[in-house]
């Protein structure tokens, strides 16, 4: 049973999606982030960083315990524990990570700007709304084109990017983008949202 410590993120919902589409017994560790909670001395003797998420696979390799934190590192040591939603074949297996680094160094980073600018900040701060509001629309243009050419992001399978990804595109109103903008985007984050494991894994905590 893997412990998955975890809050309603994206970040947080990529980790409980993927447990339920590779259908591993999990309990679920709720992480108030709004309370403080990734601040505790016991979550941070497990996450250093202070951020959600973070499992802990009691059947890690050797037999030893598997302590993990970044929900990327999770997704593939997920993947390479059940042998699935990363291919092997090389190119297939590199293609996947490539999309997997872009959610991570663009995708996550600049979405969550826009959230932080247009719903947190205390002040207006117009430059910092246009830089960020510019770079979501650039971001959403190269899925858009990645989705005209193939069924998902690292091809015609399902895999560890295509869930990365979802839970961001899946706060589109958060970051005022209307996805019949871009409908390669729209009929892939259908697509995704019609399944019943990702369904579930979006719920989570509840």
């Amino acid at each position: 049973m893997i412990e998955l410590y975890t809050w309603g993120t994206p970040n947080g919902r990529k980790v409980s999606v993927m447990l339920e589409e590779v259908g591993l017994p999990y309990n679920v560790h709720r992480i108030d982030i709004g309370k403080g909670d990734q601040f505790t001395p016991e979550y941070v003797a497990l996450n250093p960083y202070s951020k959600i998420p973070a499992i802990i696979d009691p059947d890690g390799p050797d037999g030893e315990p598997m302590k993990l934190f970044e929900s990327g590192a999770i997704l593939v040591y997920l993947a390479g524990k059940t042998g699935r939603l990363l291919p092997a074949a090389t190119r297939g297996k590199y293609l996947t990570l490539q999309w997997l680094m872009f959610q991570m160094g663009a995708v996550g980073p600049f979405f969550g700007q826009v959230h932080h600018f247009l719903r947190a900040a205390k002040v207006e701060v117009p430059y910092a709304i246009e830089r960020y509001v510019k770079e979501k629309d650039r971001i959403y243009a190269v899925l858009d084109r990645r989705l005209g050419e193939a069924r998902y992001l690292a091809g015609n399978e399902y895999t560890i990017a295509d869930i990365a990804t979802y839970p961001w595109v899946a706060r589109h109103e958060w970051h005022k983008t209307d996805l019949g903008r871009f409908p390669n985007v729209k009929r892939w984050f259908e697509t995704i949202g019609a399944r019943p494991a990702v369904q579930r894994g979006m719920a989570v905590p509840g």
